[in-house]
């Protein structure tokens, strides 16, 4: 298991079926849960199982989440990580927190797994009646909840998988989300690195208790050469973290640490930029020309210098090339927020897209790199697309 670049030819992918977490986003909680809209639960998995079954056909063996966190919560040690993380949470009490570790505790591996995806609600601990005298009394925190609260929230996000681990070489890194919505996704997948018998031996470069870093955030530009966006998701610290430890393990020779905006539609790097080649990008035109990068390598830190020139540099190639996303301002911004950058190479010169970016993908093919379309209308709804929601674990 090894991944050095963004376009070697992709052999082993992660992913997450999008399940009954979706179902628990209502109009009152998908901000919080960070979803500008109500997904279609059974389009999304279509969808999904679409996005699944084009990697297949082109010989990417597919895991998935749910999968491998059931398999290592059979291990007392995954399963005794997990529940002790949940069981953490402030917001319970004691009186709460006992009752939810007893619940956990009588479930089986799978369903397990599942309970810590979808949440559960203060009704489906089945003690949904308030306290009296043919009750237990269940403290404080339950008796002011309504039904449907969450005593375990929902993790609606793990469908971008991208974020919550990404791979540099033979090491993972296992990264720490900012969100407060998010951040027990990690939990899961350091479990599943840590325990499940797929991953034994692997070395971890980064875990989540250290600073904020998002997979989203960090392009494989070349071998040895890895960009880190920093902004709404990654900090500064966090970039400065992983590239210390990139360079103490070998791992690469130089990190390009690349301000972008701290906003919604620019949540990550792979937002506005994502390789098609292994000289080639996709790119948002609004930026290609002010994006800027500082150049960071284990003795120095220099800049800041236009991003497409440090790259280039960096990378050991005269330029690096842009293809635009659409072909107007107008298009390019709309097609910017449905994830028209977002593209996961499956080799070079072979992307994955969401269909509905019609002008982003002519402007690819019109460059040579071969666009495999999926449908996204309701995947697209958590501002993520094909890269967002792959983890490569393994390329050529």
């Amino acid at each position: 298991m090894s991944v050095t670049t963004e376009v070697g030819r992709l052999v082993t992918v992660l992913l997450h079926r999008p399940g009954a977490e979706l179902s628990r986003l209502t109009p009152r909680n998908n901000d919080s849960l960070l979803f500008d809209g109500i997904p279609w639960v059974g389009r999304a998995q279509e969808e999904h199982d679409t996005f699944a079954a084009a990697l297949r056909a082109h010989g990417v063996e597919v895991l998935y989440v749910a999968d491998l966190l059931a398999e290592a919560l059979a291990i007392e040690a995954a399963r005794a990580e997990v529940s002790t993380a949940v069981l953490a949470d402030f917001r319970l009490g004691d009186t709460l927190r006992e009752k939810v570790g007893s619940y956990l505790a009588e479930l089986s591996a799978a369903e397990l797994a599942t309970t810590l995806v979808a949440g559960l609600s203060r009704s489906e601990l089945g003690v949904g009646r308030a306290p009296g005298p043919a009750a237990p009394d269940l403290g404080l925190v339950h008796a002011l909840m309504a039904p449907g609260d969450f005593v375990i929230d929902p993790l609606p996000n793990l469908l971008f998988t991208r974020d919550s681990s990404v791979w540099i070489g033979p090491q993972v890194a296992v990264t720490s989300l900012a969100m407060h919505a998010r951040s027990r996704e990690t939990t899961l997948t350091h479990a599943i690195y840590r325990h499940h018998p797929r991953f034994a031996g692997t070395t971890l470069l980064y875990e989540p208790t250290l600073e904020h870093l998002e997979g989203g955030d960090v392009l494989l530009l070349a071998p040895g050469v890895i960009a880190v966006g920093v902004g709404e998701r990654t900090r500064p610290a966090g970039a400065e973290r992983l590239a210390k430890r990139c360079f103490a393990a070998g791992l690469a020779h130089t990190v390009l640490v690349v301000p972008i905006a701290q906003e919604r539609a620019t949540m990550h790097l792979d937002t506005v930029c994502t390789m098609v080649d292994v000289d080639a990008v996709v790119m948002y035109p609004n930026i290609a020309t002010t994006l800027q990068a500082w150049t960071v390598t284990a003795s120095s830190c220099t800049g800041p210098a236009p991003f497409l020139a440090a790259a280039a540099a960096a990378m050991g190639i005269d330029t690096l090339r842009v293809i635009d996303t659409g072909l107007d301002p107008v298009t390019a911004e709309r097609e910017q927020w449905d994830d028209g950058n977002n593209t996961l190479a499956l080799a070079p010169r072979l992307c994955v897209a969401y269909e509905r970016n019609v002008e982003t993908n002519a402007q690819l093919e019109r460059n040579g790199i071969e666009v495999i379309r999926i449908p996204g209308s309701e995947l697209g709804s958590g501002r993520g697309g094909p890269r967002c929601m792959s983890a490569p674990i393994n390329r050529d």
